[in-house]
């Protein structure tokens, strides 16, 4: 038996944050060893920025949210969210900021697939078959590289097919809002330009973890102007490649193809992740276009050498899945993309990113890490919600003991 298929006889199961919101899909690593403002104020081997992440010399692992982690030790070292309030980032802002091309929505239906193909991060594709190292030295490596390399010819004959068949469809949905940081930890979004008609806020957590004097305690509202400062703006988008999937994979289960099914979804994830740097690419060049000259090959891109970021809801800055259901609701993403939310927030089809842009070239991924009752309590009055209920959704970043 080939090295390939002895990998897929091992019965595991292949996840990542376009496909795990809700389920336990095992791990996925994504490669941010240059991302130093997600590390920030952690050791190497700790991972108390957020329960689910194990950080390595190598990458950062994400366990799929929502595993059952137990209750643990929940005792951390914590500011109060006041306090961490008034250490927000600061930033400059132009008046007025960079404004998209367009506002509302556009949506792509067909998207060519030979132009995500250049966009792979291959690294994850092999973590999702349990070979560590990094893309393309892993080809090479003396232990793995036999294995990775047949992973990556099976993998190439397949995503031939599926391009040049198009057996799988590209769908999105882009949209751009007028907004403004609201309070502190909040972001609003407006029907126009007037910014008198808050179609909808966006909310945000704030790190709380004690830090060195002259660091900042981030949560992603201070990557927006206040409305008395700079008239703001914010994008949304939601991307999938997995329309057609679900096809491939039954007719490969149907003739005991485990290996062509696990495959399969494992592109078409990648596909998904590709299509999302992709968008994001045109919408720094051209869509929003505040970096029109951007000229970055795909390593640099995976580095993230370029201005602004691309969160997404159950990543470390935002933690907390329901605001998918807000994001998803603005860029009528049911209709225009097919993109649906199942009860526990997790989307399909599964080979599917959804997430917020923020242009400043102040804005950094961090992690929120763990929370304290103080911010939970407010949090859960923020969203109209029971404190049970905020404390059931953010479980695996309470900072205490829930009662």
């Amino acid at each position: 038996m080939s090295p390939a298929r002895k990998i897929a006889r091992r019965g595991f199961l292949v996840g990542s944050a376009a496909v795990a919101g809700g389920v336990a899909f095992g791990f996925y690593a994504v490669r941010r060893p240059h991302a130093n403002p997600l590390l920030e104020g952690l050791q190497p081997d700790e991972a108390t920025f957020s329960p689910w992440v194990k950080v390595g010399p190598e990458a950062i692992t994400l366990i799929a949210p929502h595993t059952d982690f137990g209750q643990g030790a929940r005792s951390v070292q914590a500011a109060l969210i006041a306090e961490a309030r008034q250490r927000a980032v600061q930033l400059e802002w132009p008046d007025p900021p960079p404004r998209p091309t367009f506002l509302g929505l556009r949506e792509f239906t067909n998207y060519p697939l030979e132009e995500l193909v250049p966009r792979i991060d291959w690294t994850p594709f092999f973590q999702a078959w349990e070979l560590k190292g990094f893309y393309p030295a892993i080809l090479d490596d003396p232990t793995t590289g036999a294995a990775a390399r047949e992973l990556m010819a099976d993998a190439e004959r397949l995503l031939h097919d599926l391009v040049a068949n198009q057996r799988l469809e590209a769908r999105a949905v882009l949209g751009f809002f007028p907004a403004s940081r609201q309070g502190e930890d909040d972001i609003a979004l407006y029907a126009d330009e007037s910014r008198t008609d808050v179609r909808a806020v966006i909310h945000t957590l704030r790190q709380q973890m004690a830090k060195a004097e002259g660091r900042p305690n981030r949560a992603l509202a201070d990557y927006v102007a206040p409305a008395d400062v700079a008239p703001d703006y914010v994008g949304l988008f939601a991307v999938t490649t997995g329309h057609g999937l679900d096809a491939i994979v039954a007719a490969r289960e149907a003739v005991h193809d485990d290996y062509g099914a696990i495959m399969a979804k494992v592109l078409a994830d990648r596909l998904a992740e590709a299509f999302a740097e992709r968008l994001h690419e045109r919408v720094r060049q051209e869509f929003w276009g505040y970096a029109p000259d951007e000229a970055l090959d795909n390593p640099a891109l995976i580095r993230e050498q370029y201005q602004g970021i691309r969160p997404a809801p159950g990543y470390p800055a935002c933690p907390e899945h329901t605001e998918k259901r807000t994001i998803l609701s603005l860029l009528e993403a049911e209709q225009r993309a097919g993109i649906h939310l199942t009860e526990s927030c997790a989307m399909t089809p599964t080979a599917a990113v959804s997430g917020m842009y923020f242009w400043h070239p102040g804005a950094a991924y961090f992690g929120v890490g763990r929370l304290g009752r103080d911010q939970v309590e407010d949090y859960a009055r923020r969203k109209g919600w029971t404190l049970a209920e905020a404390e059931e959704w953010l479980a695996p970043n309470l900072g205490y003991e829930r009662g």
